[in-house]
């Protein structure tokens, strides 16, 4: 991977050249480390890294952010097949499961009450959103339907008083994107 993007064009989404830079060689120098290393960096770390937003020469955000895509699930490979070395096939998959398992007991309670609401005077993400998408979410695990680690990164979902508690709701989503990525 290189460490030059193209730089946004004016009005587009940018991110401070420097800060990529530092954090894609940072990145290098950890996947040359063994898997399991303590320095080294994991998809989950890379999912959740920020830049900041420049306003003028800054590499494009669209271009930065599928390299980071691409990054992620290159060490989730790593990250697999390490943890298929250490605990066997067998179970590796047997966790995997267990954890899709929780995922689907979660999104089994009924509609408006699977995650903690807000109170009435905090905005959280709107319950219909997530249920609508929790219903995507079940039909990956339990049939197979398509559904693309793009749009489990990518979701938003509108703010409404009294609803689910956001940080319940990212943390159920970032646990998809880790088993969607561990059995690629």
């Amino acid at each position: 991977m290189t460490s030059t993007f193209p730089l946004a064009r004016s009005g587009k989404p940018a991110y401070d050249c420097s800060e990529v830079d530092d954090f894609l060689e940072k990145a290098r120098q950890a996947f040359s480390l063994p898997a399991g290393h303590e320095d080294a960096l994991s998809s989950h770390h890379i999912r959740h890294t920020g830049f900041r937003v420049v306003r003028k020469k800054g590499y494009s955000a669209r271009h930065v952010d599928s390299a980071l895509e691409r990054l992620e699930e290159a060490f989730a490979t790593r990250e697999r097949e390490h943890a298929i070395s250490e605990q066997g096939t067998d179970a590796y998959y047997a966790g995997v499961r267990a954890t899709a398992q929780e995922i689907l007991d979660r999104l089994a309670r009924p509609e408006g009450k699977r995650f903690t609401r807000v109170s009435i005077f905090t905005r959280g993400y709107h319950p219909g959103d997530v249920d609508a998408f929790s219903m995507l979410v079940s039909q990956y695990f339990e049939k197979g339907r398509p559904l693309a680690v793009e749009t489990v990164r990518t979701i938003a979902f509108r703010s409404k008083y009294g609803g689910y508690r956001e940080m319940q709701v990212d943390v159920l989503l970032d646990t998809v994107i880790d088993l969607m990525l561990a059995v690629r």
